[in-house]
């Protein structure tokens, strides 16, 4: 099946490829065309030999990229090298499609005699007319070189779980231009490469997709904290998303009204890590209002009663 699906790849630029020689066979036979027609067909067929030519090389690579990735799953809870892998040649494969289409595209051009002239033209002035290119594209190459520094370095992977302009989400699509961030809510963040090169941004599993969260609760001073800590360990053992390593109640906090408690606990990936944040809290809070009701934050006021001065003075 996979066979069949490859070759019906290869079929368009095969046809392209064929009908290419078909014309150029024919233009030789000179007296069946006229001296125009010559002219044009030869051109024609330049034309669509290099379109298949580049169009056959893009499939292979796009048919080579599928190959050696179909060894790694993306979907596993470990997936820190998939991730990896699956960055490195999505974005190598559009550079080199951009590379192939570049030099296709040029190719036709210097195929037809003004466009040709024009390029000796601006190699005459070389020094201006690179300034002034140089200049236009300076944003564009940047934003190029971006893209390909982050298929080198890996600040990003596809994936990861980040915080971009105070919003959370995953690394949907890394372009050679741009990056797609899938924002909690469906949205999408449109972000330039050179975002992640220049500025400053959070990746919660750069170098794993394990976790920590952490549960805030505030409750009064009389709160029994042995209570709380047998209740937590008694939900995160009795929910899926836990991955049984970290768990753990300290007070980090005391107020003059109530104490922070913090509940940090861990699982294997961030969207397993916010499911069980969500449930702990509010089951903790549950339990406080059933079992100890008395250690909700509450606000005291303690009011004394000043004896008037006749009473204080003894009576004669």
């Amino acid at each position: 099946m996979k066979s069949r699906r490859y070759i019906k790849k290869f079929i368009t630029p095969f046809l392209l490829v064929l009908i290419a020689l078909i014309i150029r066979y024919l233009v030789e036979m000179q007296y069946l065309f006229l001296e125009n027609m010559l002219s044009l067909l030869t051109k024609l067929s330049s034309v669509l030999f290099i379109a298949g030519i580049a169009w056959a090389i893009n499939v292979f690579v796009n048919i080579a990229k599928i190959n050696l990735l179909s060894k790694y799953d993306i979907g596993e809870s470990d997936n820190l090298r998939a991730r990896k892998l699956y960055t490195q040649y999505n974005i190598l494969e559009k550079i080199i499609f951009f590379i192939v289409i570049l030099i296709a595209v040029g190719t036709i051009l210097m195929l037809f005699d003004g466009v040709r002239n024009i390029g000796v033209s601006l190699f005459a002035s070389a020094g201006i007319a690179g300034l002034i290119i140089g200049l236009a594209a300076q944003k564009a190459l940047g934003t190029i070189l971006a893209g390909l520094q982050i298929a080198i370095t890996q600040p990003i992977r596809l994936d990861d779980v980040v915080i971009v302009e105070n919003e959370w989400g995953w690394i949907e699509e890394i372009n050679l231009t741009y990056v797609v961030v899938r924002i909690w809510d469906k949205r999408r963040l449109i972000v330039p490469s050179t975002y992640f090169m220049e500025k400053t941004f959070q990746n919660w599993t750069r170098t794993t997709a394990e976790i920590l969260g952490t549960v805030f609760i505030y409750t009064d001073y009389t709160i029994p904290f042995d209570s709380i800590r047998k209740e937590l360990t008694r939900l995160l053992e009795g929910n899926s998303n836990w991955d049984g390593k970290v768990n753990v109640l300290q007070v980090t906090n005391a107020k003059e009204d109530v104490i922070e408690l913090r509940a940090l606990i861990s699982a294997e990936s961030s969207p397993k890590a916010w499911d069980l944040r969500v449930y702990v809290r509010e089951k903790l809070i549950d339990y406080i209002q059933r079992e100890h009701p008395q250690c909700l934050p509450r606000t005291r006021i303690v009011i004394e009663e000043k004896k008037s001065q006749t009473d204080s003075e003894p009576k004669s």
